[in-house]
């Protein structure tokens, strides 16, 4: 646990710090290093270039077998990890009161685990680079990259919609002279044609087909997906230098403990009632670990792209990855497998 927090979680503060740094306005300086049209296009070359590169390998080089190895851990990744990213936007606009789009945000956040970037870092060291490890990290990064992305963005696009008809500035038609249908269907469709959302589906649908993934390709992937990465948290943490403070209240805190405590522990226990059990399998550990990680970079990034909820995304996912080692150990504690 030790070498992880040193290798992959202090990086990221490290490097958030570093871009809070650019991105905050110092005294006797016109403008940060990194101005609103900086952080724009950190922003655009990570949603649309980076980031959908990075999720299309991830998920690309995985196998058929890997969605029938264990049916079990497929199901309850894929209703559970759906429902409580469904159950955390509905929340989200309960109790704080959020409209559509700052709730949807919020799902992408703290209903999301940064499982392709942080997943084999934390699990392998601790399980070991084995099938099941890959079959878990596997599973719920194809959910999360290849479901909740699109539902995201769509109720995003929905409240846009929503807002430019109150305000009288819906388009009707494209630059083509084409009309734009509307409704929650269409707002899918479109959601699923951009990048973010369209890269994972197609690799969904590139390994349901069965075409194995080029060796030669997967150093050109891994490269972009590296420069995804750093380049994800240096513009989260220019995100909230360009927010104004840290924020810290109830709504961040509820964040937290829905991202690495309640989220977790509730596919726990629908695991166990489907006769998992850490005494004889080590999934009911690594699918604890797996959807306890810090928040997805996505949704800080489609919060950022969007300038909605910044503050609220960037504190949970600054407060998140430090926490995470402590919780990451508490989960160890109570699902005790593999090897430290």
């Amino acid at each position: 646990m030790g070498k992880i927090l040193v290798d992959d979680l202090v990086p990221i503060i490290v490097i958030m710090a570093l871009g809070w740094c650019l991105g905050f306005k110092w005294k006797g300086l016109s403008k940060p290093f990194f101005d609103d049209n900086g952080r724009q296009a950190l922003n655009k070359f990570v949603l649309n270039i980076a980031l959908p590169a990075a999720l299309f390998a991830s998920i690309a080089k995985a196998s058929r077998q890997l969605f029938v190895k264990d049916g079990v851990l497929t199901l309850i990744s894929l209703i559970g990890t759906t429902a409580l990213f469904m159950l955390c936007y509905y929340l989200d606009r309960w109790m704080f009161k959020r409209n559509k789009m700052e709730a949807a945000i919020c799902a992408l956040v703290a209903g999301s685990p940064t499982i392709g970037f942080l997943g084999f870092a934390v699990l392998d060291p601790i399980y070991g680079n084995t099938t099941n490890t890959n079959l878990v990290i596997g599973i719920i990064s194809i959910v999360v990259n290849a479901v909740t992305i699109p539902i995201g963005v769509s109720l995003i696009e929905s409240y846009q919609d929503d807002v430019a008809r109150k305000n009288g500035t819906l388009k009707t038609v494209d630059e083509n002279g084409k009309k734009i249908h509307r409704g929650a269907g269409w707002s899918i469709l479109r959601a699923c044609k951009k990048p973010v959302a369209a890269s994972p589906i197609l690799a969904v649908i590139w390994v349901l087909i069965g075409i194995p993934f080029p060796s030669w390709l997967a150093p050109n992937f891994a490269l972009v997906a590296k420069a995804n990465s750093g380049v994800a948290v240096l513009a989260a943490g220019v995100a909230l230098a360009a927010t104004g403070t840290f924020a810290f209240n109830g709504e961040i805190i509820w964040n937290v403990f829905y991202r690495l405590i309640l989220m977790p522990g509730i596919l726990v226990g629908v695991g166990i009632l489907c006769g998992m059990h850490p005494a004889t399998s080590s999934l009911l550990g690594m699918l604890a670990l797996g959807t306890g990680l810090p928040p997805a970079m996505s949704g800080v990034i489609i919060s950022s792209n969007n300038d909605c909820y910044v503050k609220e995304s960037t504190s949970t996912l600054a407060i998140c990855t430090v926490l995470f080692a402590l919780t990451a150990l508490g989960w160890l504690a109570l699902l005790p497998a593999g090897h430290l």
